[in-house]
């Protein structure tokens, strides 16, 4: 997969053509914990997402939702992506991968904190605005059989963790990243306009993919992009799009790669830069080669005016694509990599070195 970073460049042309359905801000309302059992439901009934890929979001019970299967390669890459308007329910996704990930994630912050978390001084308001956000509005009222809000709403309770937080968020800003990394398994990436053009101003990214996100922060978007193949055909559009997304605006797009690691922590390893040296058609395991798929949102934050960018990532084994018969969609996919108005991305994602292996057993029968 193109590094998240990355994948911003990757919005643009046809995020343009979908500004067009902006949508009303959704502020939901959170369910004290006083409300009756059915009140909580008949809430997260009128709360539940329209679209098809988002559907098994309506179930009560977390544990019984399966993960999405998307399968969004195309047989020529094209560096401009086709969007879809997006709902403010589809922001988190919640499946039954949900205690096992964010308990994952607690420990990647405690072991890699400087790598998957920061933020300068520009962004601390953002993050804050993103704490209360989610804590004491979005999860509260979209999820309201896991997240649940205590004493007057002064107290957010993770019913699944048993953690609880206060809602209001805490003068540093990476103690408010921790909290929301062990609540909820997107990351997420802020940006501030300046005259120069959009500045990272904070991350948390705990399942980055072949790039250390925290080389990424305090720069501008035309310096995180510079070893993308092709970005100069985006860069301006791109900028222009992000000076116009609206508060209440949400767009979604999704992102595929090839990982040979069965690991979502995956700081190095996926990408190959114009100076590295690679060896081509090299033997991978096949039984840790995933699909690596990212749901990614982009929308802006109503007071501090930062551009906000989560993502959720989803990992399949190659097995369950080629038992769905699309074994043959994809090797045309990584094919087309070399295709499209980008060929460059072939390399850069890493091909020359899997693309052998895996195009291989994707083909075999059996």
């Amino acid at each position: 997969m193109i590094y998240s970073y990355a994948a911003f460049g990757l919005f643009v042309v046809a995020i343009l053509a979908a500004s067009r359905y902006g949508l009303k801000a959704w502020r939901p309302k959170a369910i004290p914990s006083s409300h009756s059992r059915d009140e909580k439901a008949r809430y997260s009934a009128e709360s539940r997402p329209e679209t098809v890929e988002a559907g098994a979001q309506s179930k009560l019970n977390w544990k019984d939702v399966e993960p999405v299967k998307f399968r969004p390669f195309k047989s020529t890459y094209y560096i401009t992506m086709a969007l879809q308007a997006s709902a403010p329910s589809e922001l988190i996704l919640i499946d039954n991968n949900y205690e096992e990930r964010v308990l994952e994630r607690r420990k990647t912050m405690e072991n890699h904190k400087s790598t998957v978390m920061g933020a300068i001084p520009a962004g601390h308001d953002a993050v804050r605005e993103l704490y209360s956000f989610l804590l004491a509005e979005y999860l509260p009222g979209r999820h309201p059989s896991m997240f649940s809000l205590e004493q007057d709403g002064s107290v957010f309770r993770n019913h699944v963790t048993n953690q609880t937080f206060s809602t209001t968020p805490p003068a540093d800003p990476l103690e408010a990243f921790k909290v929301i990394g062990e609540t909820v398994e997107d990351d997420v990436f802020l940006l501030k306009e300046t005259d120069e053009g959009h500045l990272s101003v904070a991350f948390l990214c705990c399942h980055p993919a072949g790039f250390d996100p925290s080389t990424k922060l305090g720069k501008l978007l035309k310096d995180i992009h510079e070893p993308v193949p092709s970005y100069e055909k985006i860069g301006p559009s791109m900028e222009r799009f992000f000076r116009k997304v609206k508060a209440g605006q949400f767009v979604k797009r999704l992102n595929w790669s090839i990982t040979t690691q069965n690991k979502l922590f995956t700081p190095s390893g996926t990408h190959i830069y114009e100076k590295d040296a690679f060896q081509v058609d090299e033997k991978v395991d096949i039984d840790q080669v995933r699909l690596r798929v990212e749901l990614q949102t982009l929308t802006r934050l109503p007071k501090t005016g930062a551009v906000i960018f989560p993502f959720k990532t989803y990992l399949y084994p190659l097995k369950d694509v080629k038992d769905e018969g699309l074994g043959p969609q994809l090797v045309e996919a990584i094919e087309g990599l070399q295709k499209g108005n980008a060929p460059g991305m072939f390399k850069y994602k890493g091909a020359v070195r899997w693309g052998r292996d895996v195009c291989e057993y994707l083909k075999a029968s059996g």
